[in-house]
């Protein structure tokens, strides 16, 4: 095992994944986050260097933690031989696994690997699995002044907006989701659409592994085209800052996923997998 705290190797590993797209686009977003400033606090975890043969992110071992946080408690992974990784994912010290946590990635063997050592540590593991959705370069996206003939107020989100993020999210209403929810806004790029009186109506926001998500309009405020507006205008700032737009959708969001195919967004040939891990001490008490 070796932690990657060099930023030269760090801008290194970066240039690295980029060759390996669309499976190693989670890792990538980690890794770009933490050569920007590491807002989130995470560090980078290899079997070897230079040639590696799986890589990890998780969080800093001296951030601050809540055993029942799955929502910051987050790895993402990405490896060429998934048997390196799961000799990585069984090494000391690697993964906390007295904690509820998340494994995240876009290969198909991710889920088998990290179960079979979930089994022998007795966690319990539920898997979500999701199209994975890459936006067109900026050039190319629809322009966002032709979407309707009286563009409505935008802007970014504030961390006073935290709370109606999480009562709106299908993933929130507790108070872990409350908490990433705030250091995400804090952290990330965001873009809402606002009412008369400033309130967010429709948003977007990104996450630690630079990916696009809780995208949501209020049910009063749709089919305006604040979602597709908000959508290629969140694309827009993550490019204009040299991230890639990456996002994730259910195989039954009907909506969104004919929204996406109406910008033109590209459906990857790979799955996005999220595996939430719970101890049996915690069991019963995660919202999923």
């Amino acid at each position: 095992m070796l932690v990657l705290n060099c930023s030269t190797k760090l801008l290194t590993l970066e240039k690295m994944l980029k060759c390996h797209f669309p499976e190693s686009l989670k890792v990538y977003g980690a890794v770009m986050n933490i050569n920007r400033g590491n807002p989130f606090q995470k560090e980078v975890i290899l079997d070897s260097w230079p040639d590696f043969k799986a890589v990890i992110t998780r969080r800093q071992k001296e951030a601050e933690t809540d055993n029942l946080d799955h929502y910051t408690n987050a790895y993402a992974v990405f490896y060429k031989d998934v048997r390196a990784y799961q000799r990585l994912l069984e090494t000391r010290d690697v993964i906390n696994w007295n904690q509820v946590f998340q494994i995240q990635g876009l290969q198909s063997e991710l889920y088998d690997a990290s179960k079979a050592v979930a089994d022998s540590k007795q966690l319990d593991v539920k898997l979500t699995s999701f199209k994975a959705v890459h936006f067109s370069p900026v050039s190319t996206l629809p322009d966002t002044s032709l979407l309707m003939s009286s563009p409505p107020r935008l802007a970014y989100l504030s961390i006073a907006d935290a709370d109606l993020l999480n009562r709106t999210w299908s993933r929130g209403g507790n108070e872990q989701c409350l908490r990433y929810l705030t250091n995400l806004i804090s952290c990330f790029p965001s873009v809402c659409v606002c009412d008369e009186k400033g309130h967010p109506v429709s948003w977007a926001i990104t996450d630690q592994f630079a990916t696009m998500c809780h995208g949501y309009t209020l049910p009063e405020h749709r089919r305006k085209g604040y979602s597709r507006l908000v959508a290629l205008t969140l694309a827009r700032k993550l490019q204009s800052r040299g991230f890639p737009s990456q996002g994730n959708v259910l195989d039954d969001n009907a909506a969104s996923i004919s929204l996406l195919k109406s910008i033109h967004a590209e459906f990857l040939p790979c799955r996005f997998h999220r595996l939430i891990l719970i101890p049996a001490i915690f069991s019963g008490q995660v919202y999923l």
